[in-house]
């Protein structure tokens, strides 16, 4: 494993205390940084304590779908930390079913975790990242954002936004010390595939041409590079990490 240098280095992962979250804070942790997890569940963030026992974690509850919650803890956080690092990693699936039988308000819960959280977080961190010059922001999209996956029209709609989001903060920061980039990842094996239909799982499978889903760690070795010095020239960019299922 290529040991990344995150060392004086603090990172904000939300929904980090489980699935890809929980693997990118080990790796960060293994690579020097000190890291706080967002999550708003009481019980995996008190398993994911117990699971990376590090004196370099913090686990907050925070809701990334409201703005004054966000902005608060990082106003909280920036007092006595420098935070250099911020992975939107926080994300749900919603529903699958066809568009036109979609629930309102379903629609809506989809596209204020994925998208507005993502944009809350970004707005409350940014003005750090300015006056320190310099940062490095991950967003984690997904290749439904770019392909479109059927039954699936509120996750991939909020997915396209956080990669549309991500191109246009990289172009506004490309004259600063700041990265931001998004990875979209094909199928991954978390938990996340428990909130979809066997049906729909299968056909997401069945898509990509490595015949497998992605592995937790090879996305946390990407975020990795993406969140360290050693990523110093992109920004506003997208990485394909989809087994070959989309590489545009």
């Amino acid at each position: 494993m290529h040991q990344f240098d995150l060392r004086n280095r603090t990172a904000i992962i939300t929904g980090g205390a489980q699935g890809l979250g929980l693997g990118i804070a080990k790796r960060f942790i293994e690579s020097g940084a000190e890291v706080i997890i967002w999550d708003i569940d009481k019980e995996v963030i008190k398993k994911a304590n117990q699971e990376l026992n590090s004196n370099k974690l913090t686990l907050q509850i925070v809701d990334v779908t409201d703005f004054e919650n966000v902005k608060k803890n990082i106003d909280e956080i920036i007092i006595s930390k420098k935070v250099d690092i911020l992975v939107n990693n926080a994300g749900i699936t919603g529903l699958t079913t066809g568009l036109w039988d979609y629930p309102i308000d379903e629609w809506h819960k989809v596209l204020n975790v994925n998208l507005n959280g993502t944009f809350y977080c970004c707005k409350s961190i940014v003005p750090h990242m300015i006056k320190n010059n310099y940062g490095r922001i991950v967003n984690i999209a997904s290749v439904a954002g770019k392909d479109g996956n059927a039954n699936a029209s509120a996750y991939s709609s909020s997915k396209a936004g956080v990669i549309g989001l991500t191109k246009s903060l990289g172009k506004e920061l490309a004259d600063k010390n700041i990265a931001v980039n998004a990875v979209t990842p094909a199928g991954a094996k978390t938990k996340i595939l428990d909130q979809m239909s066997d049906k729909h799982v299968k056909s997401m499978l069945s898509k990509v041409p490595r015949g497998r889903f992605l592995e937790i760690d090879e996305l946390s070795s990407l975020v990795t590079w993406l969140s360290s010095e050693e990523n110093s020239f992109s920004t506003g960019a997208v990485f394909d990490i989809s087994g070959g299922r989309s590489t545009y």
